[in-house]
């Protein structure tokens, strides 16, 4: 795991060797692969007394693993007060590593290479100022290659998490920081910082070994994709069709598949439900016909003509 001296030598010496910010942007998020997920934090040096900061603000919403991923502090359920009670000896990020959440890891790599700063204090806020991006579009339509991205996951009309893509790649504070050569997942929506000094050049398929997971909230042609494929298999999806918007209704229909398919009734399209998806058969529309009036041998007859066909036996 590289330390912050290492990640900041690193960003000057490739700026004052004439690479483009871009690529030099992509190196730095990368070189931070390791380092710490800490709800709240924007790249502080991690460290006792900041994560006590976060520790004692975050930890009783949940955000427990500020506190017990740390070997310096403990918890008072008794007072719910954070201490350190401890020292950072024999902690892998005892280097010293900055720790982040995902919004703050974003702004944080683009503060170091581009000495700018994306406006908003949360992911959503991030994407919904304008003058943060030099453009903006949807995963499922393409992303700009050779251009560094910033990539969102879109739950509504709320953002949730953030990263960086770059050229089918993806880097992100999630659990740490990862580094990923796919983007398939949830990505949902990309967009260029503003500091960003390059054309932007039209978005390109993005290479996925497979569909993102949908859920409530999503959208795009993906999800326009998936309910095709519940439509053709008579799944109903309310008087919204087919419009690319995964609405409540679809996602009754998509939890009614996965009754009939024995998978776990989450509404959430994953790989599984992908598979089924695309591979059950298509339901062929049925008619039924009642003719009255025929005796058994009569009905048997026209039954024979007709493969698949059915007869019931009614009492006047």
């Amino acid at each position: 795991m590289n330390n912050i001296s290492y990640v900041e030598k690193l960003i000057e010496d490739q700026l004052n060797a004439g690479i483009d910010p871009q690529i030099v942007l992509w190196n730095a998020a990368c070189a931070c692969k390791g380092w710490p997920y800490v709800f709240g934090a924007v790249g502080e040096k991690c460290e006792p007394k900041k994560r006590r900061q976060y520790g004692a603000k975050f930890y009783m919403d949940d955000h427990k693993t500020i506190v017990t991923k740390c070997k310096a502090l403990s918890w008072d359920s008794a007072t719910n007060t954070c201490n350190i009670t401890g020292t950072c000896s024999g902690c892998k990020w005892n280097l010293p590593v900055m720790m982040f959440d995902c919004r703050g890891y974003v702004r944080k790599m683009i503060q170091m290479v581009y000495k700018w700063t994306l406006q908003g204090a949360g992911c959503t806020a991030q994407w919904n100022t304008e003058e943060n991006w030099k453009a903006k579009g949807s995963v499922a339509d393409g992303i700009p290659r050779n251009t560094i991205v910033c990539l969102f996951r879109r739950n509504g009309k709320t953002m949730e998490h953030t990263g960086f893509g770059y050229n089918g790649a993806s880097a992100e504070c999630s659990s740490g920081v990862q580094v990923k050569d796919t983007m398939a997942g949830d990505w949902t929506d990309w967009a260029v910082p503003a500091c960003v000094d390059a054309e932007v050049p039209d978005p390109e398929p993005v290479e996925q070994p497979y569909p993102p997971t949908l859920k409530q909230g999503s959208s795009g042609l993906y999800v326009k994709l998936a309910q095709q494929l519940l439509k053709e298999r008579r799944y109903d999806l309310g008087s919204s069709g087919v419009d690319g918007k995964f609405g409540p209704a679809t996602a009754k229909a998509v939890k009614a598949f996965q009754k009939d398919w024995g998978l776990k009734q989450d509404g959430i399209i994953g790989k599984k439900t992908w598979e089924l998806l695309k591979s059950s058969p298509v339901k062929e529309k049925t008619y039924s016909v009642t003719i009255k009036g025929l005796d058994k041998t009569q009905a048997t007859a026209i039954c024979n003509n007709y493969p698949g066909s059915t007869m019931k036996e009614e009492c006047p």
